[in-house]
């Protein structure tokens, strides 16, 4: 039987390019997206293209998806913008605060084609161009609407930067949000109790946006600026890469800069998010310093949770460190608290980054507290709190170690994980992918033995993983069917 047949047709499959959206986990509010039971729930299923308005069978195609807390938010390839979830604080972009089950596009948006998005805790925020364009106006303008953000509908947002400033990337934390511009120029806006802005003090309340001038490579060193390259905004920290190569962190304002060999931090560290065996300030650093732990190692990649970080190397090993009660860490179970007095009893320390994977990380997403990771082979993996399957396909309440996640095909391009949800974009860039979106799509209980056949001997390893997984999922649960309710 060959895969015309089996898929009922007889006309020869087409080549576009075609992408997926595979949702699960945690739904209290809508945020996967879709239907069912918990026990559905746990198992990642591509979201399907009539939910966002294309044709049955069209060649949908994604340019990014991100997770809040518990609302997400995914781009189209014609640059609309689509949210769902919890709504609390207008994160959604409707101007309401209604929750909302399915995806729907944020209209004040249709004038602009969006190129990325960020989902904080309750607030989002986008990168778009005008569709109309005369040249005048910048390619990437930052909107931002939720929590903090002064509406609960879209608005343009240039903080400290001058007007069509050209905004390389933005990410948004719990209470903190950072934009960057493609001069390498960082500017920080929101609560900075802990110092998290990264202004070398501490103050309350909400506080405007400003531009971040001063990073310090030692203690008793002038700060300098410096160009960065990337940011990644967690719960209450962020990671942010220069162009360079040095590193600082803070928790509630992590930051994280690669300048040669050397790598700093500051802010507060209670939970060991600082990289440091001791704190110059009580749990807080508010001035960059050294992290020597990472000395001579070339980071490529952040991505910062609730209270731990990862970081990913430029030969693929994958670090991390931080808080892993619930076995975000990716090492094992942990007893105790965190403290840096090394004479405390029932103590573990984990500021110190640890090596969690040695190669082949390509892709990391951080969640609340989980972790996703894929590799140079295809695969993706995840541990950390796993009570709605957010981070593995095993049935455990904590995923201790990387554990796979077998239920997606296709080429991965995104990893996005959120307060108990997760999320994963992924791409058919050939014929044979194209064939296994459609397979998959299609398969069921009757006919998984016939896929997973056909995938074993045309070298389909993720279909006939999803086909294996399938039918162990009916063992185990009794459940029938593959599709939500």
């Amino acid at each position: 039987m060959d895969i015309d047949e089996l898929l009922g047709r007889n006309q020869p499959v087409s080549i576009p390019t075609k992408s997926a959206i595979y949702v699960w986990g945690y739904n209290q509010s809508g945020q996967t997206g879709r239907n069912g039971k918990e026990q559905q729930l746990r198992i990642p299923k591509q979201l399907s293209p009539e939910l966002f308005g294309c044709t049955a069978g069209a060649n949908s195609r994604w340019l990014d998806i991100t997770c809040g807390r518990e609302h997400t938010a995914a781009v189209t390839s014609d640059g609309s913008l689509f949210t769902w979830g919890a709504n609390d604080f207008g994160q959604l972009g409707d101007g309401t605060e209604e929750r909302r089950k399915n995806p729907k596009k944020v209209k004040q948006l249709q004038a602009e084609f969006v190129k990325s998005v960020s989902c904080g805790a309750h607030c989002t925020a986008a990168i778009a161009e005008p569709r109309e364009n005369d040249g005048t106006v910048s390619t990437r303008r930052l909107w931002v609407w939720g929590q903090n953000q002064g509406s609960n509908l879209p608005r343009l947002f240039w903080g400290a930067f001058t007007p069509n400033t050209i905004i390389r990337q933005v990410s948004c934390g719990a209470v903190h949000a950072m934009a960057l511009s493609e001069d390498g120029l960082l500017q920080a806006w929101g609560y900075n109790e802990y110092g998290q802005l990264g202004r070398g003090f501490t103050c309350e309340g909400l506080q405007g946006a400003r531009i971040i001038n001063a990073y310090a490579k030692f203690l008793d060193e002038a700060p300098e600026l410096v160009k960065i390259t990337q940011v990644s905004c967690g719960e209450y920290h962020t990671a942010a890469i220069s162009e360079k190569g040095e590193v600082f962190f803070s928790e509630f304002f992590l930051t994280i800069l690669l300048f040669g060999p050397h790598r700093y931090t500051w802010g507060l560290g209670n939970m060991g998010q600082l990289g440091h065996c001791s704190l110059q300030s009580g749990e807080k650093e508010l001035l960059p310093r050294r992290v020597v732990a990472l000395d001579g190692i070339v980071v490529k990649d952040v991505a910062c949770g609730g209270v731990h970080t990862c970081a990913v190397t430029q030969k693929g090993a994958l670090y991390a460190w931080g808080g892993g009660r619930a076995g975000q860490l990716g090492l094992g179970p942990e007893t105790g608290l965190f403290s840096c007095n090394p004479n405390e009893s029932q103590s573990f320390f984990r500021n110190i980054p640890a090596l969690v994977i040695p190669t082949s990380v390509q892709l990391i997403a951080c969640g609340h507290s989980h972790t996703l990771i894929s590799t140079r082979d295809g695969r993706i993996h995840g541990w950390g709190y796993n009570s709605y399957g957010q981070a593995s396909n095993e049935k455990l309440t904590y995923a201790w170690y990387p554990s796979p996640v077998d239920w997606c095909v296709g080429e991965v391009r995104k990893l996005a994980a959120g307060g108990g949800h997760s999320a994963v974009l992924t791409d058919a860039c050939t014929l044979k992918e194209l064939c296994e979106f459609r397979l998959a799509d299609s398969v069921n209980l009757k006919n998984a033995s016939t896929i997973e056949d056909i995938a074993s001997r045309t070298g389909s390893d993720a279909l006939a993983r999803l086909c294996e997984r399938l039918r162990q999922h009916v063992n185990e649960s009794g459940d029938c069917k593959h599709e939500d309710d």
